[in-house]
């Protein structure tokens, strides 16, 4: 069997060759292919606004349940246009592409010569059918005195664990910006008790990622939240498989072969969000850590946990997830979650910054959570201790402004304090969004952390929902929006709790 670096590079190859097959190898001529149903089945979506453009991001899919999504094996012309008003009347950009079987007949346009710091609206055409029309927005210019940013934010949307009114309740809320945190999809086949289901089977190789993720975007409520306004995207583990990181998961796979899985997974991944060509994965790697900033009001790092993690710390002595806070390799400054180079782009992003506030979105809770029996998680930053002191450390050397933490993947709704010590001074507020209908913890596993961790403020791992970031330069304010029953499709929305960070002060406050 090959090596694993080896194995790494047959797979990068193999994505190369199925590159050059790509959108610009074909032509119109065989492109011009009408359909007989609808193929924007899928809805459409924006993502990584810049001052003078954003991308603009659909999947062809006329059946998403059927092989391909019902495409012909074949390419298909597909026009777009954006607007300054939502009639479309007043275009200021259009063009054509080609939606290639080879990229899943995904589409992703990177517009250009747009205003700074204003809305468009956009739609697609192609097969003689056309889009809903959606809104994204652009970004202000740097440097730009700006007053205001709107941030709704989310993760962990299994979707048989129930339905999507947080998405429909996020549109509403007319956000700048939406940013979701991972686990978009999951990878395990269909089980009996879910009260939605999709098809039964393991997503194992792209064909199989594909239909999954055409699955969840046949949703509406997500369709929704896709229209409304840009997305950042950042992944998690299940986008591959459960508890992965680097070339494992927790059933222990050969190396080889989990990198061809992750390769599929990156894939898939890739043709069904709005990325740009930059974020394009070369077999198993994909890099999608980044930065943008909106003005001089804030900046947003979204940090990858999972691809570049060394060894899960102490395996030998899990029980689950969980090995004793002994453990001396958790502490072991050579362990890193997020690989050197991710660690070293980090702390030149808390060095320059001009923004007055600094958001870091990243997959997990980031604080120290210790169990009665003096436990810690092995599968997030409990594992890698030495690693989030550096960040925490780095915001402190460099006086980095007004530092706050959002995330997501533990399907409960969290606000805390962030120190180098329990008790210790804050250096920065924390925010965990719920989770869009993934299942929490029970009330008594909330209260138990709740009393253990004084910097612990706010806990709630019984309501879905997600955060709300409403941002000035005199304070960030958060709101935790909680659905009063994911298992009902069209349940009400109302907030949770709210929470106050004054700039230029650390700590969270009540609202």
């Amino acid at each position: 069997m090959p090596s694993v670096d080896r194995r790494r590079l047959l797979i990068r190859a193999a994505a190369l060759a199925a590159g050059a097959m790509a959108p610009a190898g074909w032509t119109t001529a065989w492109a011009r292919t009408r359909l007989p149903d609808n193929p924007f089945r899928l809805g459409v979506a924006s993502g990584e606004p810049a001052p003078d453009g954003v991308v603009l991001w659909t999947r062809l899919a006329v059946d998403p349940a059927a092989p391909a999504g019902g495409m012909p094996p074949e390419p298909v012309e597909v026009g777009w246009e954006i607007a300054e008003d939502e009639a479309l009347r007043r275009v200021v950009r259009r063009g054509r592409t080609i939606a290639a079987p080879e990229v899943g007949h995904s589409v992703h346009v990177e517009t250009g010569g747009l205003e700074p710091d204003r809305p468009y609206w956009y739609r697609f055409t192609a097969g003689g059918h056309a889009s809903p029309v959606a809104r994204t927005r652009t970004a202000p210019r740097p440097g730009a005195d700006v007053q205001r940013l709107r941030i709704a934010y989310g993760s962990c949307q299994k979707y048989e664990s129930g339905f999507y009114p947080a998405h429909a309740a996020l549109a509403a809320d007319d956000p700048d910006l939406v940013v979701f945190l991972g686990d978009y999809i999951y990878e395990k086949a269909a089980t009996a008790d879910g009260v939605r289901r999709h098809p039964e089977e393991d997503c194992l190789d792209l064909a199989s990622y594909r239909r999954r993720y055409a699955w969840y975007k046949g949703d509406a409520d997500l369709q929704a939240a896709h229209a409304c306004a840009p997305w950042m995207v950042m992944w998690d583990d299940h986008e591959v498989s459960n508890d992965y990181g680097n070339d494992q998961d927790r059933s222990d796979p050969d190396p080889a072969d989990f990198l061809k899985r992750r390769a599929a997974a990156y894939q898939a991944y890739f043709e069904n969000m709005p990325l740009r060509a930059a974020q394009r994965p070369l077999g198993p790697d994909m890099r999608l850590y980044r930065a943008t900033d909106w003005g001089r009001l804030a900046r947003l790092a979204l940090l990858d946990d999972r691809q570049y993690r060394g060894p899960r710390p102490c395996d030998a002595q899990s029980r689950g997830k969980f090995i004793p806070k002994a453990c001396p390799e958790r502490t072991d400054p050579a362990r890193s979650m997020l690989g050197a180079d991710q660690e070293a782009w980090l702390q030149a992003r808390l060095g320059d910054t001009p923004a007055t506030w600094n958001l870091l979105g990243q997959q997990t809770l980031m604080m120290e959570i210790v169990t009665p029996d003096a436990r810690v998680s092995n599968d997030g930053w409990d594992g890698y201790a030495q690693t989030r002191r550096r960040i925490l450390e780095g915001w402190r050397d460099a006086k980095t402004a007004n530092p706050v933490v959002l995330g997501g993947d533990v399907h409960c709704f969290f606000a805390a304090d962030l120190a180098l010590e329990p008790g210790g001074k804050p250096i920065a507020s924390e925010f965990v969004g719920g989770s869009i209908a993934s299942l929490g913890r029970s009330k008594e596993i909330v209260r138990g952390m709740l009393a253990l961790h004084p910097d612990l403020k706010f806990g709630d791992g019984d309501t879905r929902g997600y955060g709300r970031v409403d941002i000035t330069p005199e304070a960030c304010r958060v709101t935790f929006r909680g659905v009063e029953n994911a298992l009902v499709k069209n349940s009400p929305v109302r907030d949770l709790a709210a929470f106050v960070v004054e700039a230029g002060e650390a700590g969270l406050k009540r609202a």
